[in-house]
This record gives C-alpha cells, structure tokens and sequence, in this order.
C-alpha cells in the first residue's frame, strides 16, 4: 500500500501552501543580485520568454553554469535531477523517457526533446549530447496545445548559446577511466556589425567500454561520437532577422545492446556480456533549420523549417539471442535506402508584442511529413534448433516502408483578470495520417528470394483536441499559486510486419491521451535566499499504448491494452543560506497504476489491473551541497568543493512487474579551481560503485547503469 494517497497529497500542499504564505518577502529592486540571493530566471516554457517563477505549471530550469558543474553531458544524465524524470537507453543511445509515470513504450515519444525550437521528431532522429548548452528547460505535465504530438508526459527544451557582439568561445576536455575522453570547443563572433554573426562548436568523445565479451575476451561496447553545431544569425532589414542552425552527429557503437540475458545474471556478473555475433552500428544525424523573425510594433512573426535525417545500420549481423550460439542475428545493411528517417517540420506563429498588457496571446501552424522505409533480415544460424526453428541458415527479410503527414493548427492567450489574477486558456487541434506498406522474403541463399508476403498497403488517420486553461494567483510580488488543467496526445499507428505468422501485419492502433490536473505554488523566501516551487498532480492516461517486442526480428506490435492512473507531488527547493554555500533539493513522488490491464497469457487474456507502471521509479530525490571558497586571496579564482546524493525508488521493466530494481542511490562529488574564464577540477560518478539495472527489456534482457568513473575536466573561456 502506497504511502501517499490523494488526500494525503493534497493536505501537504495545502500545509506548505500556508506556511508560504506567513513568510511573504520582497525581492529587492535593484538591478544587481547580491551573491547572497537568487536572482531571476527567465525561460521560453510558453514559446515566449517569461519570467519561471510566473510560468502556471512546473518547469526545472538547468543553466550552463549548472550544466558545467554538474558534469550533464548527455540528456540521459538529467535523471534524478529533475523531479519525477527517468531516463536509460539499453546501449544504443535511444532514451526512453519517463515523466510522471508517463514513458516511452514505442518509437513515438512521450515527452518531446526540442534543441534550439526544433522537435526530435523519434527516437531515431535524437540528439543526446550536449555542448555549448545555455540552459535545459524540463516542462512537466501534458503540453499538447503548444507542442503537440508526443508531449504528453511533457517537453525537454534543449536551448544552445545565443550570438555574441565580441569574440567568444570555450576549450574543454574531460578525461577518465574506462578510456573516456570528451573533447569540445566552440567560438562565436560578429562578422559584419549588427548584421552577420557566425559561431559554432565541435564535440568528440570517446569510451573502450564497462563490458567485456566472454565469447572472446574483448571489450564490448567501444563508442565514439563526433557532433558538429554551427548558425549564422543575420539582421538582413529592419526588425528582421534570419537564423541558420545546422548539427550533425556521426556515432560508432562496437558492441551495442549490451545486455546480459536476464536481471539475475546481469546483477551477478556486472559488466559481462556472452555474444558470439559482434558488429559495429553506424548512426548518422543531421539537423539543419531555417527560421525568420520579425519584431513589430503590435506583434511578433516567427517561421521554422526543420529537416532532420537519421541513417543507422550494422555493419555486420547482430547477435539477436544474446548469447555464444549461432542462433539468431539480425541484419540491416542494404544499403542508404533503407533504415534511414527523414522529416520535414514547418511552424507559423504570430504572438503580441506588447509584455505587460492585460491581454497576451499566440496563434500558430505547425506541420509535417515523415519518411522511413526500413528493410531487416532475420538470419537463423547453424544452431536455429536451439530457439525452436525446424530449419536453419536461411533469413527472413522484412520490409516495411513508412510514412505519414499532419498539420494542427493552436492558440493560447493569458489575460489578466485582476492585477493579481491571471486566467491562461488554450487550444490545438491536430490532423495526422499514417501509411505503411509491408513485404516479406525468405532468403535461403541459393537463388533469388522466396516471397512470402507481397506488398501490402494500409493507412490510418488521427485527429486530437489538446486543450489548456490555468489560473494563477500572486499573493505577493515573490509568492504564487496556481491550478491548471492539460491534456497531451500521443498519435496512433500501425504495426510491422515481423516472422511472427501470430501477429499479423498493419493491425491499427489508437492515440493515447493524458489528461493532467495540477495545483502549485512557487515562492522567494528570506530576502530570495530560498527558492521553493512545489505542485501536486492527478494524471490520467487513457488508450494506453501497450508495446511487444517481437523475437527474434525486435520490432515493436503495439496495442491499445490499458488505462492509468498517476498522482504524486514533487519539489524543488534552492538556497544560499551562506556566502559562497548553495544546496539544493529536488524530489518527487509518482504513484502509476494501471486501473485496467489485459495482456496476452498462456491460457488466455490476464487481468494486470493494480500493476505499476514501467520506467517510473517511485521516488526519484536529488540533494546537492556546492561550497566555493576563494582560492587564497585570489578574487577571481574560487575552490569548488560539490557533492551530489540521488535516490531512485523501486521501479518494474515489465507490465507484469516480474522484472524490477530495488531502491538505490548514487553518489557524485567534484572538487577543484574555478573562476568565471576557467576550471580544473577532479571528479568521481558512482563513487561507491553501486550495480543497478538502468534498462530491461520486457523478455528480461538486461542493461546496467555505469560503474564507478572518475577522472579530470580542464576548460578555458574567453
């Protein structure tokens, strides 16, 4: 039985609301912060930038200084600092993302990853490193009317440095065990005054791997990654200005999903994997987009074109059973035609100009096309006995060309009802259609291929109302509350076609909805020493998309099999409550259960209604102590002592709840020399090595988090 129930929640909020409200303070006005206070956050949450504290809904705002501190060098490792946030990857770099309870089961998102106002569009088209960051911002709860598809969890805002009039860049290394080294630099300039401005930033990182190979004694998952980011931003008229981003990531992968066959043998042999077919997978990203802005008298025009572009292979088979027999392993290198995804984003938007009026409003368009034909063979080996085939050495080729389109069309406005009362209302309306056509082969190597499945066609069309309203009420100049109702949207799909004769193909599926209601309360204490936000949350998911992974070819057959409930509350709380002293604390409490759960049995359909949701740790808390004394007499050079301690509550892998990991906790700590131009400092992740599963496949094969790593950062800025 749950600790925490609707009623207790809600008598929490109510008695930190209250004590809020007896310890009312006032921001100073002046335009400079002592170092003894908070100063001001200002994020794009809503697409127009405001301040976050005024934001009615729960937003996390990480800046690059605390990106720098906190060692965040992909998006994976934002889990446990953001409340209720998990994220993992079972070795390929694709994250699944859970917030609230609400997670990624398919190749279609739950919580959309913007970088620089660009959608992720899937989780073959994402980009997980970060360099040259400005700030993360995390948005918490359903944000379909402003963000659309695949929000419904919430949003993950990846913004990068901004022009610069001067000459400025930056020179990092990082290097550690396990062979790790990360390379990055960046350098942005004004090329012709107030007119043409040019930057960009390059990183390289490396890894020999945490897993060995037993079949032959080798390192198992060697990485490399090469990211590539550059814009020119031009003020070609009045008023008017064009910004040209474009990234690009090249990732080698020698040994990718590293998994053991089961929890029990990846707990009690860390690090060691038993896999006879052994390959290196080739992922390839671009992402290059085009946008126009106008700054008017009475309103503001913005225009984005996105073209992303993913091309992922293996070089040579993969093992599909994960173990020394020659079994199963699955090829995909036919060639650039196929297994590529490529998408076409565009966005309208219009937005008053004016701040401070009573009335502020945005109205937009949002569109899309998508292409991905991929094409995948199955190859059963000498001992395809082993996993129940009559037969062996052949390979069934599946091929499946997808593609689809939508456009939507969405408006917000905030009034001010009162100087007090603000009312926030909005609305989307989103049109998708999917079409996919599928083929089958069976290749037994002597001839042309026997086809076993001719091309056949289907598509399926969605539509989604995602509406918003939110009140909020300032009960003083550094004290508010506020209520909001939001509902998200994930589109529905159609399934492969896999060697499975059991699961027929194009079998349709319906979107899945969130609809969440939250109340919250954000605040400045003590002179705005302290920083509190906390909120509570009621979600429901209806039409859940219930994923399963198909053997041996691993595609995804996704049904409509549940409905969900998730509540919880979460915190954040910053302080300076010394000079040179900050401690800050992040928690969250999400309680997902399924009110209603069929899945497939042995005899039948089984009733899984009670079970937790996956991928949602019941508790996820972060406290961080940084002390940064100055260096001796210096004034410019400061000591850096930081420690972090992050507890992650129990949570299932699969929907039978069969496959878990117990409550843990991790350690970090960093210590050395800073200054505002420079750091040198040591670091240590994991510091008491704890072994935890990090990701499992529902049929039980299993990746570990990372082991203990330590090593040295050295940057310079200028």
């Amino acid at each position: 039985m749950s600790i925490f129930n609707t009623q207790t929640l809600t008598k929490l909020f109510l008695f930190a609301g209250l004590s809020f409200a007896t310890q009312i303070s006032f921001a100073q006005t002046n335009d400079t912060i002592p170092e003894t206070q908070l100063g001001e956050v200002m994020v794009t949450a809503q697409k127009e930038t405001a301040a976050l504290q005024k934001v009615p809904f729960s937003v996390s705002n990480i800046d690059d200084r605390k990106v720098e501190e906190m060692n965040l060098w992909q998006t994976k490792d934002l889990r446990g600092y953001i409340p209720n946030l998990y994220s993992s990857n079972p070795g390929d770099n694709r994250n699944v993302i859970s917030i609230r309870g609400i997670t990624t089961t398919s190749y279609e998102p739950a919580v959309a990853t913007y970088v620089d106002g660009v959608n992720q569009f899937g989780l073959d088209t994402y980009f997980f490193l970060l360099n040259d960051v400005e700030r993360i911002e995390v948005l918490r709860g359903p944000q379909g009317t402003l963000y659309g598809r695949n929000a419904m969890g919430g949003v993950m805002n990846v913004i990068t440095k901004p022009k610069s009039d001067d000459l400025s860049g930056f020179i990092r290394t990082d290097i550690g065990n396990f062979g790790f080294s990360r390379i990055a630099a960046g350098l942005k300039t004004m090329v012709l005054p107030q007119k043409l401005y040019v930057g960009f930033s390059v990183l390289s990182d490396k890894l020999d791997g945490y897993y060995t190979n037993l079949y032959n004694d080798s390192d198992f998952d060697k990485q490399t990654n090469t990211l590539f980011a550059g814009n020119v931003n031009y003020l070609f008229a009045k008023n008017w200005e064009a910004i040209l981003n474009f990234k690009s990531n090249s990732g080698r992968n020698r040994g990718p999903f590293s998994l053991a066959p089961d929890p029990d043998s990846a707990i009690e042999n860390p690090f060691e994997v038993n896999q006879n077919a052994t390959t290196e997978m080739v992922d390839n990203s671009q992402n290059i987009s085009l946008v126009f802005k106008n700054t008017g008298p009475k309103f503001n025009f913005s225009s984005q074109t996105a073209y992303q572009n993913n091309y992922r292979y293996y070089k040579t088979p993969i093992d599909g059973d994960f173990s020394p027999i020659d079994g199963v392993s699955i090829v995909n290198d036919y060639g650039k035609n196929w297994n590529t995804v490529s998408v076409w984003t565009q966005e309208f938007r219009l937005a008053s100009a004016e701040k401070g009026q009573k009335l502020n409003w945005q109205v937009g368009f949002f569109g899309f096309t998508s292409d991905a034909p991929t094409k995948q063979g199955v190859y059963f080996g000498d001992d395809a006995a082993l996993i129940g085939s009559p037969i062996s050495n052949f390979t069934t080729i599946n091929t499946n060309i997808a593609s689809g389109y939508g456009l939507a069309f969405f408006g917000q406005a905030t009034y001010s009802l009162t100087d007090k009362l603000k009312l926030t209302a909005g609305l989307r309306s989103d049109y998708e259609k999917k079409e996919l056509t599928v083929s089958q082969e069976l290749d037994f190597g002597q001839g042309d291929p026997l086809v076993t499945q001719p091309d056949t066609l289907a598509n399926a069309s969605y539509n989604a109302i995602s509406p918003k309203v939110a009140l909020a009420y300032q009960l003083a100049s550094t004290n508010e509350i506020y209520g909001s109702y939001s509902r998200g949207f994930r589109p529905g799909g159609l399934t492969q076609i896999g060697s499975d004769p059991s699961n027929p193909p194009l079998f349709s599926y319906d979107p899945e909805f969130s609809n969440n209601f939250e109340i919250g309360s954000k605040n400045y204490f003590f002179n705005r020493r302290v920083r509190a936000n906390v909120s509570i949350f009621y979600s429901t998911i209806s039409d859940v998309q219930i994923p399963a992974l198909i053997l041996p070819d691993a595609f995804i057959v996704t049904n409509n099999a549940g409905d969900l409930t998730s509540t919880g509350i979460e915190w954040e709380i910053n302080t300076i409550p010394t000079n040179n002293l900050s401690i800050d604390w992040s928690f969250g409490y999400t309680h997902a259960t399924y009110d209603n759960l069929m899945l497939p049995g042995e005899s039948g359909q089984v009733d899984y209604a009670g079970n937790r949701q996956i991928f949602t740790p019941e508790f996820t808390s972060m406290v961080a102590a940084q002390w940064t004394p100055q260096f001796f007499n210096s004034n410019s050079l400061d000591w850096m002592l930081r420690g972090e301690w992050l507890y992650f509550g129990e949570q299932f892998f699969n929907l039978e709840n069969t496959i878990s990991q117990d409550a843990y906790q991790i350690a970090n700590a960093k210590f050395g020399v800073v200054s505002d131009t420079m750091e040198l400092t040591v670091w240590a992740k994991n510091i008491f090595d704890t072994t935890y599963i990090d990701y499992a496949y529902n049929f039980g094969p299993s990746h570990l988090g990372n082991p203990a790593t330590f090593g040295l950062t050295a940057m310079y800025k200028f």
